[in-house]
């Protein structure tokens, strides 16, 4: 199990998502890969990297992707993200329990968020997705599939409460588990990355088992 210490910042009042990535260079937040292959029968390696902090109160995630091709075609929230380029972010807020949050962002900042166990899982509320807020340096519109090499950023704010079935009001001082992903159904070329490693015969990110270990700093 990998093991990741989120920083906490001091930033007070509201942060936009493109905002983000300037206020994780400034903190010296350094970008973790996300490259780990998992099943041979899926070989491309996009380059793609993460970095996480925390405020107490929301989560600020930036990522960076260099793929052969981009596709953005989900038209709204809750719809088929992962066959799009797209980058996820999958956390358990109480390790006595299999319930785990699944953030799975397309590179238009389109947005899906389930919560639940394996097998029996709920789509967050309207009002949820719209309180995360959402930057792409590829502009917001949905796209059809762009082939040839593309540079890419997302960045997320995620606040406490789009865990929604948690009363969360503070990340500090709390170790949970996640994962941080990779993937594109339906490119040009499928892949489907980890952070933390799978051990599962098909690909599936569905796995709290295979969680890596997150510790949010005071």
């Amino acid at each position: 199990m990998k093991q990741l210490t989120i920083t906490r910042l001091t930033e007070t009042g509201r942060i936009a998502a493109v905002q983000v990535p300037t206020i994780l260079n400034e903190a010296g937040i350094a970008f973790q890969p996300i490259d780990e292959l998992n099943w041979s029968e899926y070989p491309y390696k996009p380059k793609v990297e993460f970095r996480i902090a925390h405020t107490g109160h929301s989560l600020l995630l930036h990522y960076r992707v260099t793929e052969q091709s981009v596709r953005a075609v989900a038209e709204s929230d809750n719809g088929r993200v992962w066959e799009d380029a797209c980058c996820e972010f999958f956390i358990q807020p109480n390790l006595q329990e299999p319930v785990y949050y699944n953030f799975e962002c397309n590179c238009a900042g389109t947005l899906l968020l389930n919560c639940g166990k394996v097998g029996d899982r709920h789509p967050a509320p309207k009002e949820v997705l719209a309180s995360i807020d959402r930057w792409s340096s590829l502009g917001r519109e949905p796209f059809e599939e762009r082939i040839g090499e593309c540079s890419w950023e997302l960045a997320l704010v995620i606040p406490a409460s789009a865990l929604f079935n948690d009363t969360i009001t503070d990340f500090g001082g709390r170790t949970l588990h996640g994962n941080f992903y990779k993937c594109g159904d339906l490119l040009q070329v499928p892949h489907f990355l980890s952070w933390n490693p799978i051990q599962l015969p098909k690909p599936c990110f569905h796995c709290p088992e295979f969680f890596g270990e997150l510790i949010f700093k005071i």
